[in-house]
């Protein structure tokens, strides 16, 4: 058996976690696997030297011909690889494999990773859905998009836990409150740093630390300068051990305004970070998140709101804690050999 995982590009994020760690546990049971990249040629994460590395463009975007060369390179990989299995963690990629998999005996399992509402390739989406032999949601919500032909032959996974993450910390947390993820619009980072505004007022020993890049840094740092917070904001850029840096933070954020399932979320609430999300549509955060239980959720897009629970964790640390012990349950739910064995699952029935 080879596994071929099929994604734009392994340059951070969450989608790239998770095939990271799924390639890295198929590597430790001697299966083969393979990453193909159709949009980069860069890998951030650490992989298994084990674990193949496709790059069939380096092109983050491009033209028809663009398109139809890739396809070409896939089917001519498939052809090399004879009996390989596709686990495509995107749309397009799904479509892609679909096209280049023409008249072959290849079967296809695609991973949806977004909130199917927002992809802009629904239309290519939609037709190579209907033609993929299985398929892998986040949640609940997102497969009941759908139609019934393909919810028939579909699944809920959530995601993995990393197992090498840190446990949760014990002693007295760092007026710190932090926030991993990519700097765009769907993050809504705006609305954090809003927020952190009104949160400061009464509580300005806090400082927030946020990890990522994106094409809205600089905005973000304008925003930042505006509402006169630079000297409480701190911004770190990519960090490839994220988790070691912010395990005795005193809280972690979702912004989003939509979102699949958030990996770096998930990771927090392992750790025991007390966290607070805003219940995205199509149930990402709620599907780990028991408001009031092992963490806090917000609507989105309140400024207000977000504000009122950062107050609540500072104000309240025995419900902080309280919070935090009981979100470190969810490392026993959704260990990486769990949620691997779910995916191979699929491949054999």
């Amino acid at each position: 058996m080879k596994i071929v995982f099929v994604v734009p590009n392994m340059l951070g994020g969450g989608t790239e976690k998770v095939i990271t760690l799924l390639a890295n546990e198929y590597a430790n049971r001697n299966i083969e696997v393979a990453i193909m990249l159709f949009a980069g040629n860069q890998v951030v994460y650490e992989l298994d030297k084990r674990v193949e590395i496709v790059s069939i463009s380096a092109a983050p975007a491009g033209n028809v011909w663009l398109k139809i060369d890739r396809v070409r390179k896939i089917r001519s990989y498939l052809k090399k690889n004879e009996g390989c299995i596709i686990f495509a963690f995107s749309s397009m990629g799904a479509a892609y494999c679909v096209l280049a998999s023409y008249l072959m005996n290849i079967f296809i399992l695609v991973s949806e990773r977004s909130d199917p509402y927002q992809d802009p390739n629904y239309k290519w989406r939609d037709w190579a859905y209907k033609q993929a032999d299985c398929l892998a949601f986040q949640t609940k919500e997102a497969m009941e998009f759908f139609p019934a032909s393909v919810r028939k032959k579909s699944v809920v996974i959530p995601n993995p836990v990393d197992g090498k993450i840190p446990n949760r910390f014990e002693g007295k947390r760092k007026k710190n409150i932090v926030s991993s993820g990519r700097l765009e619009t769907v993050k809504n980072i705006p609305l954090l740093l809003k927020s952190f505004k009104i949160f400061i007022q009464e509580h300005p020993e806090y400082n927030l630390h946020i990890y990522g890049t994106g094409s809205l840094e600089r905005e973000l740092k304008e925003l930042a300068s505006s509402l006169n917070i630079v000297d409480n904001v701190v911004w770190h850029g990519f960090t490839q051990n994220v988790v070691n840096e912010i395990v005795d933070s005193g809280m972690y954020i979702l912004s989003s305004d939509h979102e699949g399932l958030s990996n770096s979320m998930l990771e927090a609430l392992a750790m025991g970070i007390p966290t607070i999300a805003t219940d995205v549509p199509m149930g990402g955060c709620r599907t780990y998140i028991k408001n009031e239980e092992n963490g806090l959720l917000v609507p989105i897009k309140d400024e207000k709101a977000m504000a009122r629970a950062m107050s609540r964790l500072a104000d309240n640390q025995d419900f902080a804690s309280y919070l935090s012990l009981n979100a470190t349950k969810i490392r026993e739910l959704y260990s990486i050999a769990e949620i691997a064995d779910r995916f191979l699952n699929l491949v054999r029935k």
